[in-house]
């Protein structure tokens, strides 16, 4: 019998990963590449189309290549990645505006502009308090008046990457379910775009692409295409899902109040649910499409968390020559004896602003700092602080469904193998963490989608069941949990009541 593979690409924003598996959850070759980014201002944040399609084309033909003439097994590819961001392409799937996602924050006055007059609207319909695509749509046809007219089509990198590899015309562009809710633009209960957004905020629709399932064939590998990667010509190329969604379905959280948090450069909480009900008060979380058409995800990321604490690890204990992995280590040794609230220092991460609740004006803080304090302090004080952000979701969560709360939640991504983050989530939260056993989520939910829309697997997710093993389990102290609600409560005070400080900041 012929061997099947199925390819997974992760089109992330500092690494593009491939994962090649087959049924069993049997990871048979991979590749990581790192993308490159140019950062020529404070806020701007560049990452150019063709530098991101040459990154996954080096990656996937180092994945053919380990493979040898098993290469020629694989049997679709599918895409997963970021899911906060847009790209202008003209006729011929030439990029013209570049990727922008959240982390180049130009289009902020734009953002903050459509919510105050449509928040509401983009809410209760797009299910976002985040909309982005819309936003960076505002500000490129403004600032960019003449490259403007050149877009044919706004999309995602997953369609980008599709329409790419597969030659299609510009106009079968598409973007999965799971993507829709960021670009502002969806109705979320529908899951098409919204004709009353579209005209409130003067979008062309024609300008979007087709809305389709996360198992639906964007397109087939090109011969040139082919040639390059080391591939058959002809592979379906599998629309997928964003990180986040897919990492869902490799962790298997299908059943309504399974939860996953992911430790990830943009750290995020999902809770599977069969309604949308939007916390319309506090604004603690958005509503995601999932991989089927009939339920969603109560979604809250924390805006570069992952990204954050890596740039503080580099900046402050990384020396000159020393290994990452070396100082991360040292960062550890040093905040784990630290207790709760790290003798009375509070920390706020969010760098690039907060995307739920939306507040482009917030900026990193710590609060509280004497003379005892040391760099494990302020580590110790980060990963409460994004801990804290954790808590107050689940708590808006527990409020909207109570009926689904409760669960253990399960761990994956960078940030799940700390040694002392996975039990400090515990203890501030009041939940239990399982870490699982794999730490490919996201590329394995991306193969699984993969095999799907070959037609190789019916029931997605009693095969993602059976591969989601739990490794070890994080329960919480009772006493640390007690001593952690008051920083909890303070944290959600100070980011309150710090906007018109961090306002009165950004305008000098």
């Amino acid at each position: 019998m012929k061997e099947k593979l199925y390819m997974g690409v992760d089109l992330g924003t500092s690494f593009i990963k491939t994962g090649v598996y087959s049924l069993d959850g049997r990871l048979h070759a991979g590749w990581s590449e790192p993308v490159k980014d140019e950062r020529p201002a404070p806020g701007v944040f560049l990452q150019h189309g063709e530098e991101l399609y040459r990154a996954v084309c080096s990656c996937i033909a180092h994945t053919t290549e380990s493979l040898g003439q098993r290469a020629g097994s694989i049997e679709a590819i599918a895409f997963t990645g970021q899911m906060a961001g847009s790209m202008g392409v003209d006729e011929d799937w030439n990029d013209v505006t570049t990727w922008s996602c959240t982390l180049d924050g130009r289009y902020f006055p734009y953002a903050d502009r459509q919510r105050e007059q449509f928040g509401r609207e983009l809410f209760e319909i797009g299910g976002t308090n985040a909309p982005v695509m819309c936003a960076k749509y505002a500000w490129f046809k403004e600032a960019f008046p003449e490259k403007h007219k050149h877009i044919a089509k706004y999309v995602m990198l997953n369609g980008y990457i599709i329409g790419k590899m597969s030659n299609i015309p510009v106009d079968e562009a598409k973007i999965d379910y799971s993507l829709i809710t960021w670009t502002g633009l969806s109705d979320i209960r529908t899951r098409q775009w919204s004709q009353q957004i579209c005209k409130d905020l003067e979008v062309d629709s024609f300008i979007l692409p087709q809305i389709v399932s996360c198992t639906a064939i964007g397109g087939y590998l090109s011969g040139e295409a082919a040639k390059q990667l080391g591939l058959p010509a002809g592979i379906p190329l599998v629309a997928g899902a964003g990180d986040k969604v897919s990492g869902c379905t490799g962790a298997a959280v299908f059943d309504d109040g399974d939860l996953i948090f992911e430790a990830a450069s943009y750290g995020a909480v999902s809770c599977r649910v069969p309604e949308v009900r939007l916390d319309l008060e506090r604004r603690n979380y958005d509503i995601i499409g999932s991989i089927d058409a009939e339920s969603y995800y109560a979604h809250k990321y924390i805006q570069g968390s992952g990204i954050t604490i890596d740039w503080f690890v580099e900046n402050f204990l990384q020396e000159t020559g020393t290994d990452k992995k070396e100082a991360f280590k040292k960062a550890e040794e040093l905040a784990e004896k630290i207790g709760p609230g790290s003798e009375k220092l509070i920390s706020i991460g969010l760098l690039g602003g907060s995307a739920m609740p939306f507040d482009s004006e917030m900026k990193g803080l710590f609060m509280g700092h004497t003379w005892n304090h040391g760099k494990g302090h302020f580590y110790h004080a980060l990963l409460e602080g994004f801990s804290y952000d954790l808590a107050l979701t689940l708590d808006s969560l527990k409020k909207q469904y109570p009926e689904y709360t409760g669960k253990q939640i399960k761990l994956i991504g960078g940030g799940a193998k700390s040694t002392i983050w996975p039990q400090m989530l515990a203890d501030v939260t009041g939940c239990e963490f399982a870490r699982l056993g794999r730490g490919d989520a996201a590329l394995w939910g991306a193969a699984i989608l993969a095999a799907a829309g070959a037609g190789e697997v019916k029931d997605i997710k009693a095969l993602a069941k059976e591969h989601a093993e739990v490794k070890t389990l994080f329960r919480p102290d009772k006493e640390k949990h007690r001593q952690y609600k008051p920083y909890i409560k303070l944290y959600e005070s100070f980011t309150q009541k710090l906007h018109p400080l961090y306002t009165q900041l950004n305008t000098q």
